[in-house]
């Protein structure tokens, strides 16, 4: 009877531990947690697959190139998918199956929308870890996440324009025209609410808002429109995503120079660089695009090899002026100008 007993006690504590190791951890913002992967695994085996909205300009193509370097340097397999634009999210969702097919002990997300896919992500990560990437996604129900806040990042050229311009008692503002990029894709919306938050500090003031895909037809549709709009040096900053930045530069050229508003970026590429190496272009904020792709290699490697990992981490965010260029670590932020795309890397 005793040796029954003991049999059955040992089959319950086996049975516990068994199910306690098959959950997925679960993280939590600013915590360091120790992965609990439902099976042990080597670190060469490690298959990982990461999807895009696209690869379309620098700034991806940056994450890119911090991701492929970072899986080349632990020795992983990583497959990388790219959905073609802010339009598709339903190629996305098929290129996360194709992940699947493909057996990926992870997926990382850098996600279309915000909130499209949030329901179905939720359901998934109950059966492989998912790991949001740059883009924030509507779902609290990730494994973890690697991305800067695109609220922060506004906020961030919101608070640049205040230090220049505070709050006075005048009732003349400057003008400034916002194009961030396609409405509810991407971090458009968020980083027009932190840019808006942060200008009621300033003598700033937006006098337009303008969303649209972040591709040079649409850019330069909109930053037309803008300066039929606003005529006679009306207008003091253009503001917004990189490509309207870049594409900016040539429009404005066209105007005299004392009726030409300045050009700031709310986030870094390689043509924006250059602008404001030139002194074409104000300012831009950089979220250290090649860091942050390496950090979300390392987080979801970190968690499959059951070593400690941070539940959400982020880079410092930068300012970037033609005066801050020389202590300016350009390659966390930007990849080599000669680098192409990268799709697979394997050990």
């Amino acid at each position: 009877m005793k040796y029954i007993i003991k049999s059955l006690f040992l089959f319950m504590t086996l049975l516990f531990i068994t199910l306690r190791f098959s959950l997925p951890a679960r993280a939590t913002d600013n915590e360091q947690l120790d992965a609990i992967p439902s099976q042990s695994i080597a670190q060469d085996k490690v298959r990982l697959c990461a999807v895009y909205p696209h690869l379309k300009d620098s700034y991806w193509l940056s994450i890119n190139f911090g991701m492929t370097e970072r899986a080349k340097q632990r020795g992983i397999s990583l497959k990388v998918l790219e959905a073609g634009g802010y339009q598709n999210s339903h190629e996305q969702w098929a290129q996360i199956q194709q992940c699947l097919t493909w057996q990926a002990d992870a997926i990382l997300v850098g996600a279309v929308y915000y909130d499209q896919l949030g329901p179905k992500l939720t359901t998934l990560n109950k059966t492989v870890p998912l790991f949001g990437l740059v883009n924030e996604i509507s779902t609290p129900s990730l494994t973890a996440s690697t991305s800067v806040s695109w609220y922060k990042m506004g906020e961030e050229l919101g608070n640049y324009l205040s230090r220049k311009h505070p709050k006075t008692a005048s009732n003349t503002k400057l003008k400034l025209a916002w194009l961030p990029g396609p409405k509810s894709g991407g971090g458009s919306e968020q980083a027009t609410l932190g840019l808006k938050n942060a200008l009621k500090n300033s003598d700033v003031e937006i006098v337009s808002i303008k969303y649209g895909l972040n591709n040079k037809m649409h850019q330069f549709s909109l930053i037309s429109e803008i300066l039929a709009e606003f005529k006679d040096g009306e207008l003091d900053y253009l503001a917004g995503n990189a490509i309207m930045a870049e594409m900016a530069i040539n429009e404005l050229g066209k105007l005299e120079q004392d009726k030409r508003p300045q050009i700031v970026s709310h986030y870094l590429s390689h043509g924006v660089y250059r602008g404001i190496k030139r002194g074409k272009i104000l300012m831009a904020n950089s979220d250290q695009m090649v860091l942050q792709g390496a950090m979300a290699i390392d987080q979801a490697v970190d968690y499959l090899l059951n070593k400690s990992y941070i539940a959400h981490q982020e880079p410092e965010i930068l300012t970037v002026t033609k005066d801050l260029l020389p202590q300016f670590p350009r390659e966390k932020s930007l990849s080599p100008s000669d680098f192409k795309p990268i799709y697979s890397v394997t050990p």
